[in-house]
């Protein structure tokens, strides 16, 4: 690939302070102030930690990688912030730490995982950096077009372990569709080459046909998980990971042709699945981490903060009835500031997972606070 070699030319690419194109704050009411600033103070935090992973209970090396998916989130946040109106060193942090890291991307170029950071250096594009920075990406997502894996979606885990997993090359799993297709449609922007947007929503809709159940408007996790059933043999939708997917259809279609087939899909995609998440949603704002299994379940702010987002977002887009589910997303909303910590972490984020399990007060990761992120921007648009 010899994308390495051009970290350090890109490195040393002008990176400009934002200027005209970075959102001005413009007085916003009290309440979508009060969302600013908590998710301002709350990003600051986690600055201020991000070679630092002692605060994480389970923090691996990918947990440390700047360009991995754990920090990605946090920085793809942090853009929606900085559109948000938040203070200028909000987007100043997103510049600095693309020309840290090179403007390159995570090193599997199949793995939608690594694509995520793509997303804030598109957004640095379009916000002080040199164009140049989309660079590197480009030419992974062209290796990719040139050379499409193939592989089926089916997840099997070999001896070898999780990593390995064959189908791992394409989009076999939820949380992809999160991660990567925002990056390939906006390189389709950016670019004026359509072929990025093309691969993005037919391996989309490839990912939903085989992963997506129309009984319950819902995703699996991925295909290990069609017949599992819990205790009392409901199926295991896991909250986070139908929550990377709500969400990240939330960042794909604004960026599709309005009226367009694929934007219509999807649209009406959207409002399926809010539809059954207004239904799991626990009386105290949060969602369960199993959504169909809500009693007994623990607060979990990772999933709580992506439905909060994405719900949010659809009334202000005009996709879902303001009477019926603004009372959702400031329950989200209520939930989410409750789960800060005394000392300014973002609490109750469950650690990095596949499937539901049990989470305590001082759990937090970056993704959790990116989500957080994501979902005061939206709330604040409301």
């Amino acid at each position: 690939m010899a994308l390495l070699a051009l970290a350090p030319l890109l490195a040393a690419l002008p990176v400009t302070a934002p200027a005209q194109d970075t959102p001005k704050a413009t007085s916003p009411a009290p309440a979508a102030k009060a969302a600013i600033d908590s998710a301002v103070k709350l990003a600051r935090w986690q600055l201020a930690r991000m070679t630092d992973t002692s605060h994480i209970p389970r923090a691996t090396g990918g947990t440390r990688n700047p360009r991995g998916w754990e920090q990605a989130v946090f920085w793809v946040g942090m853009t929606e912030l900085a559109d948000a109106g938040a203070p200028p060193d909000i987007a100043k942090a997103i510049l600095d730490m693309g020309a840290k890291n090179g403007w390159t991307l995570a090193d599997r170029p199949y793995h939608a995982d690594d694509h995520t950071i793509g997303q804030a250096y598109l957004w640095a594009a379009r916000h002080g950096a040199n164009p140049a920075v989309i660079i590197p990406a480009r030419r992974v997502f062209d290796f990719v077009l040139a050379n499409p894996a193939r592989v089926n979606l089916a997840f099997y885990v070999p001896p070898t372990g999780y990593n390995d997993a064959e189908c791992l090359k394409r989009w076999c799993w939820c949380d992809a569709l999160f991660m990567s297709p925002p990056a390939f449609i906006e390189m389709s922007r950016q670019t004026g080459d359509n072929r990025y947007r093309d691969f993005a929503l037919a391996e989309f809709w490839a990912t939903t046909d085989f992963l997506y159940d129309p009984a319950e408007s819902l995703y699996y996790r991925d295909s290990r998980f069609f017949e599992r059933r819990d205790d009392k043999q409901r199926k295991m939708f896991w909250s986070r990971g139908n929550g990377w997917v709500l969400s990240g259809i939330a960042r794909t279609l604004p960026l599709l042709e309005p009226g367009s087939p694929d934007r219509l899909r999807m649209e009406a995609l959207f409002k399926e699945m809010a539809a059954k998440i207004k239904a799991t949603q626990k009386p105290d704002g949060y969602w369960p981490p199993s959504l169909l299994a809500p009693e007994n379940s623990p607060a979990e702010s990772s999933g709580t903060a992506f439905y909060t987002h994405a719900i949010a977002w659809g009334i202000s887009a005009g996709l879902l009835d303001r009477a019926a589910y603004e009372p959702v997303a400031r329950r989200g909303w209520d939930a989410l500031t409750r789960s800060i910590q005394p000392d300014g972490r973002l609490g109750w984020v469950q650690q990095v997972s596949d499937r539901p399990e049990q989470v305590e007060p001082q759990d937090t990761q970056y993704y959790g606070v990116g989500a957080f992120l994501l979902a005061a921007s939206a709330i604040a648009k409301l």
